[in-house]
């Protein structure tokens, strides 16, 4: 990932690297435990690595992080997207989401999907409601797999690049 850099309240947003693998997965475990976060194995958070951006406090703390998963030569999705809890409104999710966007412009794409519980914070930033079925790559790449298939709670958004 050519994160940009971006510093919000003393918080560097960089591209994640293997040493982040264990803060990652720290991070995300209680969102996962909650369904907020889909489970992903340490196997697949070594193997899509370079797809993450973190938020590093001051000390180094990884206190943030989120993915771009692209799908194709025109859509992405952000994913993974999760802020410790003693610094959600600080504008860390912000910062990250528009690290991921960025990255996404730079790649050329046109459109940014998020499939999400929380979908007032996608709407704040520019994401628009969308329906999932628009997005049958993700459906397909993802949806298809997912635990929670037949009962799913989630939001799909969608910013246009």
């Amino acid at each position: 990932m050519t994160a940009l850099p971006i510093a919000v309240h003393g918080v560097a947003v960089r591209g994640a690297v293997l040493a982040d693998v264990p803060a990652l997965e720290t991070l995300m475990a209680p969102y996962v435990a909650t369904g907020d976060l889909l489970p992903r194995s340490n196997y697949d958070l070594c193997r899509h690595i370079k797809e993450y951006a973190v938020a590093a406090a001051p000390g180094g703390e990884i206190v943030g992080c989120g993915s771009l998963k692209i799908y194709s030569r025109g859509l992405a999705e952000v994913a993974g997207l999760a802020v410790h809890p003693q610094w959600q409104g600080a504008g860390v999710g912000r910062a990250l989401l528009e690290t991921l966007t960025a990255e996404a412009r730079a790649q050329g794409l046109h459109e940014v999907l998020a499939l999400t519980r929380k979908p007032a914070f996608f709407l704040k930033l520019g994401f628009v409601p969308a329906e999932r079925e628009q997005f049958p790559l993700k459906v397909w790449a993802d949806c298809a797999r997912c635990p929670r298939q037949n009962c799913c709670d989630e939001v799909a958004v969608v910013l246009r690049l």
